[in-house]
């Protein structure tokens, strides 16, 4: 006979209480306290793919109630129904010797999926058909959730080693130029976005150095992220300075419709002259840190995005010794929701480092200080010094 409207309205909010997350050890937990809250028996998980030795977990209530788990993970090697450890019309397997209480043991399981088996047990009689059904109820219910977590982590993982497999490490420059780099993805489920960072050797010690920011996040973002990468490292083999290297990617990207636009900034590092000469397209401008650890912006003509098909990049000139600290970023580590982008780089600007303070000092504090970690965007950072000259 079916339950009555009430029974059923009351079951509802229980039922809704497990499975609540993508987390397999979550929706188990859930699962044994909606049981032991509802028969007042103690319960546990045995999962299928668990342990060699098979173990009780996500235990609610007095754990000595629980049947030797050896028996449980008998019985759920070939369990398809609820089976009691008790002389039933009910149970399958051999009962534990010696127990005076029963002990529910119900699959987990959906369709042709099984992931264990739900315990039950308790001292206060046995369990009724009502409650055997409801457990039965629930713990489909669980695996169901069971399901589209593991489905949920196997596209999770495809999807990461493809971020990893597009997140390439910069090129080495020239032993005369010292580098550190810091990329951030947004949120905690990205491994990689569009930001990206980018070192390139070039003739008579100089060294190319880039930041991108590719709109948009995740895997779609990065792999345009990728081709621009990929344009940028054929380019840089013509040694054209800065804003022709700008000129060059626009025309390529805007030649692809599915491309997203990108910003860039781009940097030609000569530390044996002690110059270097950039351009920008629609990017913020780089940072220099002087010799007193005080950080002030370098200005850089800003021409539109990579992509539009719009070019007009110019080159700028400023000076770069090894007394001095270069550098550049995407817009994550300094925009913040609801400030204006002139006071986020006034944050910035603001900042003092230790004279003596290293390239991976200065960017572990630059993102502490600026609170880069909580940022809605990627944040890619790119720091940079030329070395002394050793004396001939």
């Amino acid at each position: 006979m079916a339950a009555p409207a009430a029974v059923l309205a009351a079951l509802r909010p229980v039922a809704s209480g497990v499975g609540t997350t993508l987390d397999e050890a979550a929706t188990c937990a859930e699962l044994t306290r909606a049981v032991a809250a509802q028969t007042g028996a103690t319960a546990a998980v045995v999962r299928a793919d668990g342990p060699a030795e098979p173990e009780y977990e996500a235990a609610v209530g007095d754990p000595a109630t629980l049947p030797e788990v050896r028996w449980v993970a008998a019985v759920a090697r070939d369990l398809t129904a609820p089976a009691i450890d008790k002389e039933s019309e009910q149970r399958t397997g051999r009962p534990e010797p010696g127990r005076d209480r029963g002990a529910l043991c119900v699959p987990l399981a959906t369709g042709d999926d099984r992931y264990g088996v739900l315990v039950c047990a308790r001292d206060g009689g046995p369990f009724t058909a009502f409650e055997t059904e409801l457990l039965a109820l629930l713990a489909e219910r669980a695996a169901s959730h069971l399901r589209h977590a593991r489905e949920h982590a196997r596209v999770s993982r495809t999807a990461g080693d493809l971020q990893r497999a597009l997140r390439a490490e910069p090129g080495r420059p020239h032993p005369n130029l010292d580098i550190a780099v810091r990329y951030l993805p947004a949120g905690q489920q990205t491994l990689v976005g569009g930001d990206w960072c980018e070192t390139v050797r070039l003739h008579f010690g100089r060294t190319l150095l880039v930041v991108g920011d590719v709109m948009g996040h995740g895997v779609e973002a990065a792999v345009d992220m990728a081709a621009y990468r990929s344009d940028l490292r054929a380019l840089a083999a013509a040694d054209l300075p800065p804003h022709r290297v700008l000129r060059q990617l626009d025309t390529l990207a805007d030649a692809l419709p599915d491309r997203r636009p990108a910003t860039c900034l781009i940097a030609r590092v000569d530390p044996v002259r002690g110059m270097m000469t950039m351009a920008g397209a629609g990017h913020l401008p780089p940072a220099v840190i002087d010799r007193y650890g005080i950080t002030s912006l370098l200005r850089v003509p800003v021409g539109p995005p990579l992509g539009t098909g719009f070019g007009g990049y110019e080159p700028a000139t400023h000076e770069l010794d090894p007394d001095r600290t270069l550098v550049m970023f995407t817009d994550g580590l300094v925009e913040r929701r609801g400030e204006d982008i002139d006071r986020s780089l006034e944050r910035l600007a603001a900042l003092r480092f230790p004279a003596t303070a290293e390239l991976d000092e200065i960017l572990d504090s630059m993102l502490g200080r600026l609170d880069a970690r909580r940022a809605e965007d990627d944040v890619a950072v790119l720091a940079a010094r030329p070395r002394l000259a050793l004396p001939h």
